[in-house]
């Protein structure tokens, strides 16, 4: 499977309220291994950037004045992504950012999901780790994956952070640094403990009479209730048909 985790720098929080993409940055992955090929621009949003979000990821309005808008790098950035899984951490947020630049076009409407499979880490982490805080950062430590270097966000920066959570987080894959620079990780996989067999014969316990009664007594309240419709007794009064009609 094709998979490239994502992430997005924006000028502010709401789309719906003119706000825009500056930063996107896609990391590739094929079979829980990079590829190498990634993802990187920065983009004209045409308004300035709220002080917040600037606070956040450092990025200036005269830098962004001097860069491709959207429109300029859509299809390079559509054939890139198109037909694979995009893996992004809080993905709400950067879908909804992307389609409303991809409404700004020209051309036939092209909506994320359209294109490709999204799946989503913060939902992930939160079902893992239920009442505890499920940040990036947070999870960079929990998994003991070095983002050190994160003094600011930065699309591909965060995009490779996510990259080494997520196999940590499915599978027991982390990252192994083999140099001084980012590029030079690879993926390695830990291998788990197995649980082991108890030696013996498999113990079988029996339902007592008084059980079985017990239990005879909820089919048939389950059966009035149901209009005689409870599937054991169906099984219990008609096996072969039940059987042919369930192939």
């Amino acid at each position: 499977m094709r998979q490239i985790i994502l992430d997005t720098e924006t000028t502010g929080l709401e789309p719906e309220q003119g706000h825009r993409i500056i930063e996107i940055g896609c990391v590739e992955i094929v079979r829980r291994r990079k590829t190498g090929r990634t993802f990187h621009r920065y983009i004209r949003p045409d308004r300035e950037v709220d002080r917040g979000a600037l606070q956040v990821h450092g990025i200036t309005n005269e830098f962004l004045a001097q860069q491709p808008r959207f429109a300029e790098i859509a299809e390079e950035f559509l054939e890139f992504v198109t037909g694979a899984e995009l893996i992004i951490h809080n993905a709400a947020f950067d879908v909804a950012f992307l389609n409303a630049e991809l409404r700004r076009l020209e051309g036939p409407r092209r909506q994320v999901a359209d294109l490709c499979g999204v799946l989503d880490t913060l939902p992930m982490a939160r079902m893992m780790h239920p009442g505890q805080r499920n940040t990036l950062d947070a999870l960079c430590k929990r998994y003991g994956v070095d983002n050190s270097h994160r003094e600011l966000h930065g699309a591909l920066l965060d995009a490779q952070i996510l990259l080494d959570v997520y196999l940590a987080m499915t599978g027991g894959q982390t990252a192994l640094v083999l140099g001084e620079s980012q590029e030079e990780r690879i993926s390695v996989v830990v291998e788990r403990e197995m649980a082991v067999r108890p030696v013996g014969e498999l113990r079988i316990i029996l339902a007592s009479p008084d059980e079985l009664a017990a239990h005879d007594r909820s089919l048939n309240a389950v059966d009035k209730a149901s209009g005689k419709k409870t599937l054991w007794r169906a099984m219990e009064a008609e096996p072969p048909a039940l059987a042919a009609n369930m192939n």
